[in-house]
């Protein structure tokens, strides 16, 4: 289940509903973190030079200035293109991974068709790492894409997985990554024990979308918070560190306070108004006859904020 059946895009982000159909209340886990500044420039930048420098269009597009302003724009939104081509891939790895736990669970699955997709893009290596993870890690799934909720600090999320292994009860993620020069499956980016630790604080979990049924969050003491990058190599497993997990709840209740005020002011309306100079016989309370407002030190400032 690559879209959750309560979430749904909007302007401010992935929101969640209580119910099929019910009012957008909460932001997911992934828009909260998201609110965090990551400065890809970089990135970007270089996607976009090797975009054109690869393009075979490239020598042609030199003695025209048409086709080379076409080339230039295309280059541009290459970065754009290849996280759409990566959010797309991870959909069918975990869509594929949904369907080994929904199997392990005696649940109906679709395992097969899940395969059949990945090898219709020529992804079918990341299914054999997954299918190694789950022969090396031998996990014993409790739940698998369950969605949790929490009040008190307003949001909700859903898990990828929550199995017992080794006897521990853990929450898991997995992240599609790709591989380095050595053939090596890249490690997870650290922000993911932010969104695991999130998880473990949920309050309720859903029972029935279409009811908006809800229980008590059973899997809040879970043991070991961890992350499986699935490549085409391998697949990695990582633990979040236990000692750092209250760094990362404070983190995300932060942001999420971020989160809600940028949201207030996205729907504030007009940020900035034009004022115009004082006139010459301006009063010391800011105020010429008519009662027109002019530039002071307190209408500057503004009020004391405590």
């Amino acid at each position: 289940m690559t879209q959750p059946r309560l979430a749904q895009q909007t302007a401010t982000g992935r929101m969640y509903a209580r119910s099929e159909g019910g009012d957008l209340e909460v932001p997911s886990i992934t828009t909260v973190i998201g609110c965090e500044a990551n400065d890809l420039g970089g990135w970007y930048a270089y996607t976009a030079a090797q975009a054109l420098a690869t393009d075979p269009q490239l020598p042609d597009a030199l003695r025209d200035t048409r086709r080379r302003r076409s080339l230039v724009n295309h280059a541009a939104k290459a970065a754009e293109r290849h996280r759409d081509h990566a959010a797309q891939r991870g959909d069918r790895v975990h869509d594929y991974c949904e369907q080994l736990a929904l199997r392990a669970m005696g649940r109906d699955h679709e395992v097969d068709r899940a395969r059949d997709t990945l090898a219709e893009h020529h992804e079918t290596r990341f299914a054999d790492s997954a299918d190694q993870w789950w022969q090396l890690f031998r996990p014993e799934p409790l739940a698998a894409e369950i969605t949790v909720w929490n009040s008190t600090v307003g949001y909700a999320g859903t898990l990828d997985l929550v199995a017992r292994i080794g006897g521990k009860v853990c929450l898991i993620d997995y992240k599609t990554r790709g591989t380095d020069r050595a053939g090596r499956v890249k490690a997870p980016d650290p922000k993911v024990v932010t969104q695991l630790v999130a998880g473990l604080k949920a309050e309720e979990s859903l029972v029935d979308a279409t009811a908006g049924e809800w229980e008590p969050w059973r899997y809040r003491d879970a043991e070991v918070l961890m992350a499986v990058a699935i490549g085409e190599t391998e697949a990695l497993t990582v633990q979040a560190a236990p000692e750092h997990l209250p760094v990362h709840w404070y983190k995300f209740c932060a942001l999420a306070k971020v989160w809600a005020r940028n949201s207030q002011l996205a729907t504030a309306g007009a940020q900035l108004r034009s004022i115009a100079p004082p006139p010459l016989d301006s009063s010391p309370t800011g105020r010429v006859a008519g009662g027109t407002q002019v530039v002071t030190a307190e209408t500057v400032a503004g009020p004391a904020v405590d």
